[in-house]
């Protein structure tokens, strides 16, 4: 058996976040805020925490410095664990003088940090997706087969696959065919029955595909074999190398699983979440989801009507409505403003003015009175009388009053003044102040 206190898990923390712009201008991905009080980094981090693995590395080049404060002050790790959660961020030497060119590349650089004899195997794992595993199980499948690469996989209906790695196995699991990122006319070659499927634990009827999950296992002898190259990319290049000279065996996930590496994906998964049944429960008590205790004070919320919303603490909300809508860690709403499908990522701290004006003094919390900053917004959050529909407000964002942001579905995307259009979604940087009146 793969004792998981003996395998290194490497997180990759994904490039400059193209996808995920604006929310990734001033940050990580595995650092962007998700369903109010979390960080998308930890679900990976619990995931290998819950299944007994305390050796993890986390993989990354642009705006790491978020990212490194959240790691410190997440994961302290027991010293009677011998565990540690770091940051490998990109650095040039004598021997590299370049960035990260991929993600192969990225752990080809950092293999000399896996040098603990005592080792066994790598898990490598995505920074940006939101599921819950026990990654012993996929160890058993890779012990099971004397596999020398596993891989997790899912199914996909074929309309979905194009933008994942998407493989053909044998009655034996064994994967003899992958491709990344496929043409519709490779699609039609790699669809299977879905019924077919049903001996795998998966249950499902019509067309499907078998889409990787970006999680793979390897033995470390076997990973140092397989990056001895100068390939940049592990769904492009690694694994279909591997597929032809190695022992490459599918492991099914039958659960949730979301890629949240686009706006769009990562807005539909903050509000799947408010659902009253979610498909993905983070009230787990047997397997929680870990991150930075901030130790914050209560909600204080006065004539405020909620529907299947998500409000996280430390929140002042006064005379307003909230539905369908993730509000983040010590978020302001002031009277009479209505949110509906917003994903708010909330504040930094208290008191703060917005950045444009620069520092201020203690300013009041949400009343009739509230001070507002040079540019006529509110000294943080939302302003009076606003109506948000279908938008996602980063960070320290100040709005005045009388705000109106509407839905923008269908509408192609754009580059506004203090705001961006991504697929039908706004979404206000962090920082940035709207002044009263203004309508997006």
């Amino acid at each position: 058996m793969i004792d998981p206190r003996r395998v290194y898990a490497l997180i990759l923390g994904g490039g400059a976040g193209t996808r995920l712009f604006p929310l990734t201008k001033d940050r990580a991905k595995p650092a962007v805020p998700f369903v109010g009080k979390y960080r998308l980094v930890d679900v990976p981090i619990s995931n290998c925490l819950n299944s007994g693995m305390a050796h993890i590395f986390v993989l990354t080049q642009f705006n790491s410095h978020s990212l490194h404060r959240h790691i410190q002050q997440s994961y302290r790790l027991d010293f009677t664990t011998n565990g540690f959660v770091d940051i490998l961020a990109a650095e040039q030497s004598p021997r590299n003088t370049t960035w990260y060119q991929g993600t192969a590349d990225a752990v080809r650089r950092n293999l000399w940090h896996l040098n603990d004899p005592a080792f066994t195997h790598a898990l490598i794992l995505s920074g940006d997706q939101l599921y819950r595993m026990d990654f012993r199980d996929i160890f058993e499948t890779h012990r099971g087969r004397n596999a020398d690469v596993t891989i997790s996989v899912t199914p996909k209906r074929p309309e979905e696959a194009g933008g994942f790695g998407v493989m053909k196995v044998d009655e034996h699991l064994r994967v003899v065919d992958f491709v990344e990122k496929p043409s519709p006319e490779q699609i039609a070659d790699l669809v299977v029955p879905g019924e077919s499927l049903a001996p795998m634990g998966i249950q499902i009827n019509g067309p499907v595909v078998l889409a990787s999950m970006g999680i793979y296992v390897f033995s470390l002898p076997n990973l140092h074999r397989a990056l001895s190259n100068d390939m940049d990319d592990f769904g492009k290049h690694v694994i279909p190398l591997c597929v032809r000279t190695l022992r490459v065996y599918a492991h099914p996930f039958v659960g949730y699983w979301e890629d949240v590496g686009t706006i769009r994906t990562f807005f539909q998964a903050n509000l799947d979440m408010t659902s009253w049944t979610p498909p993905f429960e983070f009230y787990d008590e047997l397997q929680p989801v870990f991150t930075h205790p901030r130790f914050l004070p209560n909600n204080k919320l006065d004539e405020v009507e909620v529907i299947h919303s998500i409000i996280s603490e430390g929140c002042f909300i006064r005379q307003a409505k909230i539905s369908h809508s993730v509000i983040g860690v010590r978020a302001a709403v002031r009277r009479g403003s209505a949110l509906h499908q917003v994903v708010m990522l909330g504040q930094d701290a208290y008191g703060q003015a917005c950045q444009a004006c620069g520092p201020s003094a203690q300013l009041p919390l949400v009343d009739e009175d509230d001070e507002v900053c040079g540019q006529d917004a509110p000294s943080r959050g939302i302003g009076r009388h606003c109506q948000i529909t279908r938008a996602i407000i980063d960070k320290n964002v100040c709005i005045g009053d009388h705000v109106v942001i509407t839905d923008h579905t269908g509408k192609p995307d754009e580059d506004g003044n203090g705001y961006y259009v991504r697929d039908g979604i706004v979404i206000i940087p962090k920082h940035t102040v709207i002044p009263s009146w203004s309508v997006i």
